[in-house]
């Protein structure tokens, strides 16, 4: 008698992290970042993007990027397996946008499934894929070589707006999502 293994193949959610500056070609800022290759982040630690190397997990090498830009949080509503994220300003400089929506300091809101994220001169086309873990997530990130707000139809962003609710600030350093 042949025995069968069964194999669950088990897949993480996934961030894909599209980015683009009009500068990209001729200087150096995503030197720091993983591209082309999908990276486990532990869900309970937010995945903050800037330019210090000691509190962002990862960085851009630009000096008119925050020390710390943006944080994304991962958390779960009761009885549902799948994993959200809300998107935070930590950059008390400027404005951050998600879609057609400003957050200003220490401001955060739902993610959508996709969205255009844009500070500075920076684009970044965020798209969120299920799956079936609570404990660890994966990151993508890409470099495009246009801009994402030429691609992606401002009305069908405009529809992920309707999905955001903005929630009360926490203090910047907070590891986890109140819930």
């Amino acid at each position: 008698a042949l025995e069968t293994s069964r194999v669950t193949i088990m897949f993480l959610p996934c961030l894909q992290i599209k980015l683009y500056h009009p500068q990209q070609s001729c200087k150096g800022f995503y030197g720091r970042l993983p591209l082309g290759a999908r990276r486990r982040h532990t869900a309970d630690d937010p995945l903050r993007l800037g330019r210090d190397t000691e509190t962002c997990a990862y960085v851009l090498l630009d000096p008119r990027v925050s020390r710390k830009q943006l944080a994304l949080y991962a958390y779960h509503i009761p009885q549902s397996s799948e994993m959200l994220f809300t998107i935070q300003n930590l950059s008390q400089r400027g404005k951050l946008s998600v879609n057609t929506s400003a957050l200003g300091y220490l401001e955060r809101m739902d993610l959508p499934y996709k969205a255009l994220i844009q500070f500075g001169e920076y684009e970044i086309l965020i798209i969120r894929e299920s799956g079936e873990t609570k404990a660890n997530f994966e990151v993508e990130f890409e470099v495009l070589a246009v801009p994402p707000s030429r691609e992606t139809p401002m009305s069908m962003m405009n529809n992920f707006s309707a999905e955001l609710s903005v929630r009360n600030p926490l203090e910047s350093d907070e590891m986890h999502y109140p819930y």
